[in-house]
């Protein structure tokens, strides 16, 4: 089974911590984290998972590239940074984290890259069309070496692209309605089976970028483009894509 793809390798997360905390209940301190419109695998990002000894929610920075407690060297260590929806309650990689440690990964956007028939690969901004923060379904591990050292490190859950994404790629994050994140982390029973439902349509809003996004250097809002709506070429057709930002 091939563990790394080629989606949804960065994301932004730029609102503030206690804005996570109202919007997702956290109850523990607030992890100090900067705003970043870049974030790249092995990079820190805000994620919500229930403490193990309370079963509260804490919002902590965790490393993005899952290391599975039972790894034994990590300078090998795979690392995905995806998770197939379709695989993952199978997968020896992915199954204990899904079934005991699954988690929310806090975004407010995220890059895509459409493979042109010729030319560079194009990058895409994708962001809900109210620009509220996305919920994406993660799953957390963590890992403890022979001295001591802890890793705390998550991967985003993938699922079959919905018709905004489609013409950009065939995958996306999967994303959680609000009803939904209580049983997702655990605090009730059926989470599991979220994984199998479709992607909802008609709530994300896509538009192009310039190639500054492609290196994890580049950090700022100008990542996300320009903030008036301009149309644009996707997969052969004429679509009219919005750029709006907060």
């Amino acid at each position: 089974m091939v563990y790394r793809n080629a989606m949804c390798g960065r994301f932004a997360s730029f609102k503030p911590p206690d804005a996570m905390r109202a919007l997702f209940r956290t109850t523990n301190p607030l992890p100090n984290f900067a705003a970043s419109w870049n974030i790249a695998p092995s990079q820190e990002a805000m994620v919500v998972r229930l403490n193990p000894e309370t079963g509260e929610r804490n919002l902590d920075l965790l490393a993005w590239g899952l290391v599975p407690h039972w790894t034994k060297d990590l300078k090998t260590a795979r690392r995905p940074i995806n998770a197939r929806a379709e695989h993952i309650a199978s997968s020896p990689m992915f199954r204990s984290a899904f079934q005991k440690r699954r988690a929310i990964v806090c975004a407010d956007a995220f890059f895509e890259w459409q493979t042109p028939p010729s030319g560079p690969k194009q990058p895409y901004a994708i962001a809900r069309r109210d620009r509220e923060t996305m919920a994406f379904a993660g799953i957390w591990e963590g890992w403890k070496s022979e001295t001591g050292k802890v890793i705390r490190s998550f991967a985003i859950i993938t699922t079959a692209a919905n018709n905004e994404m489609a013409p950009i790629h065939i995958r996306m994050p999967l994303i959680l309605d609000q009803a939904d994140w209580g049983v997702w982390l655990g605090e009730g029973d059926g989470g599991s089976g979220l994984v199998k439902r479709s992607a909802a349509n008609d709530f994300l809003e896509a538009w192009l970028v310039g190639q500054a996004v492609n290196s994890p250097r580049n950090n700022g809002p100008d990542l996300l483009g320009t903030t008036h709506m301009s149309p644009v070429m996707v997969s052969g057709q004429h679509h009219t894509l919005g750029a709006r930002q907060r």
